[in-house]
């Protein structure tokens, strides 16, 4: 099938996600001015570059109850962010930040997880995340909409600091297949790393 992006697709549910997959999960913390902290996935995320490290993350629409959803507006107001890897083993937890709740609620206590201090950022870690990488708002960049009265904004982070559990950790690499790292696909399905092969360059 074909179909024009700027018409129906004539399926029971939009196939766009299924057709960019898999996405990683950007399992953010971060910290209203009051203090209050949120925690919550976005699967529109990716690196940017690496030297310097830079990652982006994509909020689509608003607040549920009213406003800029919690992280965008956080990291706005305070400059700072977390982005911390969703293993397999947390996906059930990882599920329980998606719901759309009040600006007060602490996500990271409804699913039953800790912090432990960041060391150049305010916002706090997951303890129980592998890798976390501490960022700072570097630009926001408005993207079109076709929705109406909705949004679709980009975030630029600089990657400050980067924490990697030492219990994955081989040989100097991080095993991946330690971790089996979330992914998002389309649809209400997710996947997770676990096969793993390696394949060198022509020109290696």
């Amino acid at each position: 099938m074909f179909y024009k992006t700027s018409e129906h697709h004539g399926l029971p549910h939009n196939p766009f996600k299924s057709c960019v997959a898999p996405r990683p999960i950007a399992w953010v913390s971060s910290l209203h001015p009051d203090g209050t902290i949120n925690l919550a996935p976005y699967s529109f995320f990716n690196a940017l570059t690496s030297d310097p490290p830079m990652v982006m993350i994509s909020f689509n629409g608003y607040h549920e109850h009213g406003g800029e959803k919690d992280t965008l507006y956080n990291i706005k107001a305070c400059g700072e962010f977390v982005v911390n890897m969703v293993p397999l083993t947390l996906k059930d937890a990882m599920n329980v930040t998606t719901a759309n709740l009040a600006h007060e609620v602490d996500e990271l206590a409804l699913a039953g997880l800790s912090t432990e201090d960041s060391q150049l950022v305010k916002p706090p870690r997951v303890k129980e995340s592998p890798i976390h990488l501490e960022c700072e708002f570097f630009k926001e960049i408005q993207l079109p909409c076709t929705l109406p009265d909705s949004i679709n904004t980009m975030i630029i982070g600089s990657v400050l600091g980067v924490h990697i559990s030492d219990e994955v950790l081989v040989d100097g690499l991080v095993d991946l297949s330690r971790i089996k790292p979330l992914a998002r696909l389309g649809y209400m399905q997710y996947t997770s790393v676990d096969e793993l092969f390696a394949m060198a360059r022509p020109d290696d």
